[in-house]
């Protein structure tokens, strides 16, 4: 983070310093430009084409202290009985600079007066991308400073409460930000994914305010010591371009979306409050250790008071002071989704503080009791193995490109427990702290991961950019560390490992930046490729049968063999398959499968999860495809709308490999895990029967819905709604069979439009909808087994009757 407190009269001297440093490393890069081989003409060498790519993750418990890390806390904006909160979403006057050197709003100041003031402006919704909201193409790609301005009427007692600090906190600005309230320079932040914030108390509270007006400008240009970097391409031939053309060099494959992509928000606290919160857990035999810190600013003289509550509003410890640990007997512990009945379960840390001057602040925070190690071949989550099952993402969607949006964020968090997920990688840059909480709330585990994508030039590993680099990673852990879903870093993401000077940047990245000797957290880490030696997890991303052998599906499975044997031969670490998938036009249908096709994608991934299956019984820890959704990209011939290697489709409308993945997540859950029983009784002619419901999940315990008839022999006594949303795309009459567990006489057969099996005693009978049920007694008596309702390739979705009956 530069947050930078200088005079006002500096500011503009600041800015044209910024500037010429940008505008000098673009010459450089255009003079370097004509020296380039020309497998550089489209800024990325041929050798990184991404055949095989690698990503770099860090892994820990949370905490971390850098040697650049800034003073002060990172706490999320709540309101409490001492603090309070006012969102400034909505509309926000725009205006976009236009001028050649992108610096008429600094050289005619638009912040000093209203935004409106210095000419046109538009109506611009924050938080939103600006680039997809209005009809003008040349916004959507523009490059340079855009500014951002909103009034507000701020309450009378904030003005006036001289026992009360207001901050101002931007969520996120890319990618550089400088801040100006009521005309006055207040903070200034590079990096587009992290909040930033300043007291504004002074200035409030300096008279009488009608409003209050915040201005930022916003520059998203990418430079080769940004992260991600980038570089300015300028095209000087007269006869194909006009004076001055230029155009952003990018080295990812994700679009460039720019803006107020989060809340900006004001909030209150007292002069002295709770700066800073760390929480780090163990568990000793069934009693959780929750060991924190807390840091206090604004006076020295203060108690502390600490109290943990349960899900119920139970205290289960106490404790005083700044540093402590509380211990919780018959702990329970969070657990990610679908390896527990009970996953994701969260306490409360509820902390006081109280100072002579009875001045009061509070603050909660939610906590999770687990454990994160790694060993030769296992990640282990409260001493049990965990295997990743999940998905890469993108914060990207229509219109709002990258914008924060809670109805997008819900529906994909439902798609993410449909498909059975149980993790996500936040490719290839930080989300928004909401995507943690309910990640925390429902169990999806997290690889957190820093904007450093695309990191291909030799001056992108100098010293400036492991300065930023560093800084970065400290802004990341400093406010994702309490997050129980978070268990490991991500570095950076398929970046040049194979330059003379990278190895020294990420061993200081990893060591300095993540794990520095004066951190009280245990380090454990991923890297790839020549530096793996860091690490203690390697993640590989490949591309097999799709970047390199175009359509040749029969070569994946030995080229994936050897990929996985090489690296567990060299290192001796579990491996995690970070990213692998194909591109599918949806509805787009070839047979046989070619490329494109929604059929190429599944037989793809289906030649992929074969050589899975093996490897994850040895050493293979992870599979996350790539990706959960299609993406937004800049145009090119390869590039169609978009990258569409998503299950689902822009729109979160599933694709073919949408099902083939959910099969499979669902299945692996069921074989890693105990499955989830549910006791029911009724009674026929008086006697008392129990069903028991073994389901897939805890939402699975109403997979079979049914009503009881109390009625004689031979007839009905159980039948109901199945809920199964498997069965699709006219398959349902080879997705749902019965069979016997563990009667070895029983039938089964097709009759009709039904599925039904019969043994001694009783009889289920399952139309072929697969939609509803029917449980028979038949004219027999002392009738004790087991009937299993299920789908032979898709036996985690599977529900178990237990039927067990005294004399009929």
């Amino acid at each position: 983070m530069r947050e930078k407190d200088f005079k006002q009269e500096g500011v503009e001297k600041y800015l044209w310093d910024l500037n010429s440093r940008v505008l000098q490393a673009n010459e450089r890069d255009r003079e370097s430009e004509a020296k380039r081989p020309s497998r550089w003409t489209a800024g990325i060498p041929a050798s990184m084409s991404p055949r095989r790519s690698v990503c770099w993750f860090v892994l820990g418990q949370l905490l971390c202290s850098c040697a650049l890390a800034l003073q002060g806390g990172m706490l999320f904006p709540k309101e409490t009985p001492s603090r309070e909160l006012k969102v400034l979403d909505g509309l926000w006057s725009f205006r976009a600079d236009y001028s050649n050197n992108r610096l008429q709003g600094f050289e005619k100041q638009w912040y000093r007066q209203p935004l409106r003031e210095s000419g046109p402006t538009l109506d611009m919704p924050v938080p939103s991308s600006f680039n997809d909201i209005t009809q003008e193409a040349e916004l959507r790609n523009f490059i340079g400073w855009v500014w951002y301005e909103r009034e507000a009427v701020l309450p009378q007692r904030w003005t006036q409460d001289t026992d009360r600090r207001v901050v101002l906190r931007i969520n996120s600005a890319h990618y550089y930000a400088v801040v100006w309230v009521n005309g006055i320079h207040v903070v200034e932040h590079e990096g587009g994914h992290l909040p930033f914030e300043a007291d504004i108390t002074k200035l409030v509270q300096s008279g009488p305010l009608t409003t209050f007006r915040v201005t930022i400008a916003i520059n998203n240009t990418l430079t080769p010591y940004t992260l991600p970097p980038g570089t300015i391409v300028y095209k000087t031939d007269p006869s194909m371009y006009p004076k001055g053309y230029f155009v952003q060099d990018i080295s990812f494959d994700f679009f460039n979306y720019a803006g107020l992509h989060r809340s900006v928000v004001l909030y209150t606290t007292p002069t002295t409050y709770i700066d800073d919160i760390t929480v780090t857990t163990d568990v000793d035999r069934d009693v959780g250790l929750v060991n924190y810190w807390i840091s206090v600013q604004g006076s020295d003289h203060f108690q502390l008071e600490v109290r943990l509550l349960d899900e119920d509003g139970k205290i289960v410890a106490r404790g005083t002071g700044n540093e402590g640990q509380l211990k919780v007997p018959r702990a329970h512990l969070w657990w990610p989704y679908l390896m527990h009945e009970h996953p994701a379960y969260l306490y409360s840390l509820e902390v006081t503080m109280t100072t002579p001057e009875s001045v009061s602040d509070f603050y909660t925070l939610p906590v999770g009791i687990r454990t994160v190690a790694v060993t030769k071949s296992k990640f282990l989550i409260n001493g049990k193995p965990f295997y990743f099952q999940g998905v890469n993402k993108h914060e990207d969607s229509d219109i709002r490109g990258r914008g924060f949006d809670w109805p997008l964020l819900i529906k994909d968090f439902n798609l993410l427990r449909w498909l059975g997920a149980n993790s996500f990688r936040t490719s290839h840059y930080p989300y928004s702290e909401e995507v943690l909480q309910l990640c925390d709330r429902y169990g999806i585990v997290v690889i957190d991961e820093c904007p450093g994508v695309g990191i291909v030039l030799p001056q992108s590993f100098g010293n400036v950019s492991l300065r930023h680099h560093l800084e970065v990673m400290d802004e990341l852990v400093r406010r994702d560390k309490n997050h129980p879903a978070v268990v490991m870093w991500s570095v950076a993401n398929e970046p040049v490992s194979s330059l003379k000077p990278a190895g020294y940047y990420f061993k200081l990245i990893v060591f300095q930046g993540l794990k520095t000797s004066d951190s009280p957290r245990t380090g454990v880490t991923a890297l790839v490729n020549y530096h793996a030696p860091y690490v203690d997890v390697i993640c590989v991303n490949s591309y097999l049968s799709w970047y390199h052998d175009y359509g040749h599906l029969e070569v994946i499975q030995l080229q994936l063999t050897s990929q996985f044997e090489n690296w567990y031969k060299m290192y001796q670490k579990p491996i995690i398959q970070s990213e692998y998938g194909a591109d599918a036009v949806s509805g787009l249908h070839e047979d046989p499968p070619r490329m494109f096709s929604e059929e190429y994608q599944t037989a793809l991934l289906e030649n992929y999860h074969l050589i899975l299956d093996e490897k994850r019984k040895e050493y293979v820890i992870g599979e996350l495809i790539w990706n959960f959704a299609d993406f937004m990209t800049n145009q090119s011939p390869l590039r169609v709308t978009g990258n569409k290697k998503g299950i689902f489709t822009r729109q979160r409308n599933p694709k073919m490999a949408a099902f083939i993945l959910r099969e499979r997540y669902w299945r692996i859950a069921n074989e890693t895990r105990g499955l989830i029983q549910v006791n029911q009784s009724f009674v026929v002619d008086d006697e008392e029967k129990e069903v028991q419901h073994i389901c897939g999940d805890a939402d699975d315990a109403k997979l079979l819905q049914h009503k009881v008839q109390n009625v004689g022999q031979d007839s009905v006594i159980a039948a109901g709604a199945l809920i199964c949303s498997y069965c699709t795309r006219n398959r349902a009459h080879e997705l749902c069979k019965l069979s016997t567990v563990p009667s070895q006489d029983a039938g089964a057969q097709e009759r009709g439009q039904q599925l039904s099996i019969q043994a001694t005693g009783w009889a289920v009978t399952i139309n072929k909808a697969c939609s509803h049920f029917q449980v028979r007694q038949l004219k027999t008596t002392h009738v004790a087994h087991s009937i299993a309702v299920f789908k032979p390739d898709r036996p985690l979705r599977s529900c178990l009757l237990d039927i067990s009956a005294g004399s009929a």
